[in-house]
């Protein structure tokens, strides 16, 4: 391990896309900057019910932009996110409750396979807007990513158990501690204090402040 990294921590859930694009972005730059950077799957839902945060779709007129906002962020962070014009039904329709219960019993019991099952949970929802609540998507999802048939299954029937259901809670009242409002929320440890990024287009301010350069959302 490099002297001195700087702990970078990504609190996502797999139903917010600008989730997907700092995901992206922050697993380019593990590598490239001096950062230990830890997953930290949490529930949206609950950091909006905390918060009393509404989503931004809720204003028509952000709506649309967030449409077009979208597809040039895509674009420019190299990212197969895809806006369907019914996104917003997409994601006000879908409760990401279980999914998020999944990946965290996945981080409990084989974090290796957390970035892979990740992704492929935005690649189905975001790439080809597939349902990502119901328990046989869930398992389809996993064995994409590559878990086995019998490590996935072990991993659903977690999902209703108290220390999964627990640690989602304290993953998401973590963030709320942070002082999260949405997603997603990146929070560096560094010059002994935490410092909260909102959003996928602060990873720039995020290396100013731990002394790295931003070399654009790919660097190569």
């Amino acid at each position: 391990a490099r002297m001195g990294r700087t702990v970078v921590e990504l609190f996502y859930d797999v139903i917010s896309p600008y989730s997907w694009l700092a995901f992206e972005a922050l697993c380019r730059y593990r590598h490239i900057w001096n950062i230990e950077l830890r997953f930290r799957p949490a529930f949206l839902g609950g950091i909006m019910q905390q918060t009393g945060n509404k989503p931004p779709a809720m204003l028509p007129k952000r709506g649309e932009y967030l449409l077009k906002d979208m597809k040039r962020m895509a674009k420019y962070y190299q990212v197969p996110l895809r806006m369907s014009p019914d996104a917003f039904q997409h994601i006000m329709g879908t409760s990401s409750l279980t999914a998020m219960r999944f990946i965290t019993a996945i981080d409990m019991t084989n974090p290796q396979y957390l970035e892979p099952l990740s992704r492929e949970f935005w690649m189905r929802f975001w790439s080809q807007h597939e349902d990502i609540s119901q328990p046989e998507n869930i398992l389809a999802i996993a064995r994409q990513a590559g878990l086995s048939a019998e490590l996935s299954q072990k991993a659903l029937e977690m999902t209703s158990s108290p220390p999964v259901k627990d640690r989602l809670k304290d993953t998401t009242s973590e963030a709320l501690k942070y002082g999260a409002f949405g997603m997603p929320a990146v929070v560096a440890h560094y010059d002994g204090k935490p410092h909260l990024f909102f959003g996928s287009d602060r990873l720039e301010l995020l290396g100013s402040i731990i002394g790295e350069k931003w070399l654009g959302p790919v660097p190569s």
